[in-house]
């Protein structure tokens, strides 16, 4: 019988919930990285043991973390399997790892300086892991999205990094700013057809495409309008907050900018608004079912200055038809005084015949649907703060 495992990082740990096909009864692991921020977990493809986590603290700065057992137990890439990750004061052991900004980004000269909104200079600064993609076909391959804003990837399982340069490098770099929650590479795609083909996504500067593994990229932003800029339809400057891509259809995205739910049938090449008849275009997810390529999902939030669902109402909104008409999801949700927000990588599906749907909140609850979206109910509450959800389903 199938199994699916909901992989959640919080601000205080992550937790793992195990369950069979049937979705009825949850198991709980965790916290791992007890106090510690994790940003990201995310299991890879190729490796159903295989999973690697996002791990940061104020004190200790930034830490990859990485399960060969299907999180059972968990090591620094570079020390021994089995050996724990921290001594019996909670220190990290070993040597953290090492994410190192290619100072020249292909460009022949230095790119040592970003732009912020008052138009001073500012130096790329690294802080922390945002969003680990491993490889779809090798385990050890793995790709690291940052903050302040670049990608990076790893071939030895996280050991070491090196920046893919040509997109820091690409000419708009030094004009990229930080939204309000950073300059960060948030979201990372990768085409099942295509092994060059990669889109990232950086609030606030847009989405970008390569089609040669990395070496040059090209935004691709033409057709968002963004008003809190002073060119509306510029290049680069736009505050996306996530894309989503139904892997039989990569050539067709999905994303929820900071204001705007938006559609591309080309690659990103130009972009259409399919907001319709959404309570608020607002909002931080997105998400497309396993099955149906047309049937999408989002999460609005009242607005970019109050962070909850709009009403005290904790609606899901689905569209069947790739945008523009949309139902609200509620049965099983709180539909009164609930003032929760869903951060941009807190939503996932399974891959089950019966596509489930899992969303955590800032409220430390993850629900989940094992219809599609037509009910709902919580298999965890009272977690901290959920900042990402991840599924894995398993045979």
């Amino acid at each position: 019988m199938s199994m699916v495992r909901v992989l959640v990082g919080t601000r205080k740990g992550a937790f793992i919930l195990t369950s069979d096909g049937k979705r009825k009864k949850w198991e709980v692991s965790g916290p791992h990285f007890t106090g510690w921020e994790v940003y990201h977990m995310k299991g890879s493809p190729a490796d159903a043991d295989r999973i690697y986590a996002s791990q940061t603290s104020g004190w200790f700065g930034q830490v990859i973390q990485r399960s060969d057992d299907g999180g059972k137990t968990w090591h620094q890439p570079g020390t021994p399997p089995g050996e724990p990750a921290t001594d019996a004061r909670g220190w990290p052991k070993g040597e953290s790892n090492k994410f190192v900004y290619d100072t020249s980004a292909e460009t022949g000269k230095p790119l040592t300086t970003h732009q912020f909104y008052d138009g001073t200079q500012h130096p790329w600064e690294f802080k922390r892991v945002w969003h680990l993609e491993p490889s779809l076909t090798d385990p050890d391959t793995v790709y690291a999205g940052v903050e302040d804003a670049a990608l990076f990837r790893s071939t030895d399982g996280g050991k070491n990094w090196h920046e893919l340069a040509g997109l820091r490098g690409h000419g708009t770099g030094p004009k990229w700013q930080p939204g309000a929650g950073g300059m960060c590479l948030h979201t990372i795609i990768l085409d099942p057809s295509n092994p060059g083909r990669i889109f990232i996504a950086i609030s606030a500067a847009g989405a970008f495409r390569t089609d040669d593994g990395g070496a040059t990229w090209k935004p691709i932003n033409r057709g968002l309008r963004s008003q809190f800029i002073p060119d509306q339809t510029a290049e680069v400057g736009h505050c996306v907050h996530h894309v989503a891509m139904h892997k039989s259809r990569p050539n067709v995205l999905f994303m929820q900018k900071h204001w705007d739910v938006m559609r591309s049938d080309n690659a990103g090449d130009n972009w259409k608004e399919v907001s319709g008849n959404l309570p608020t275009d607002f909002g931080f997810v997105i998400d497309v079912h396993a099955h149906e390529p047309e049937t999408i999902y989002v999460l609005p939030i009242k607005s970019d200055g109050e962070h909850f669902v709009p009403e005290g109402k904790l609606r899901v909104y689905r569209s069947r038809t790739g945008g523009n008409e949309w139902e609200a999801l509620t049965k099983g949700l709180p539909q009164k005084d609930c003032y929760v927000n869903v951060l941009r990588d807190a939503m996932a599906v399974d891959s089950l015949d019966k596509c489930g749907v899992y969303f955590g909140t800032t409220g430390g609850q993850v629900y989940a649907s094992a219809d599609a979206g037509d009910s709902w109910a919580p298999i965890v509450r009272d977690l901290p703060a959920v900042l990402s959800v991840e599924v894995q389903t398993l045979a």
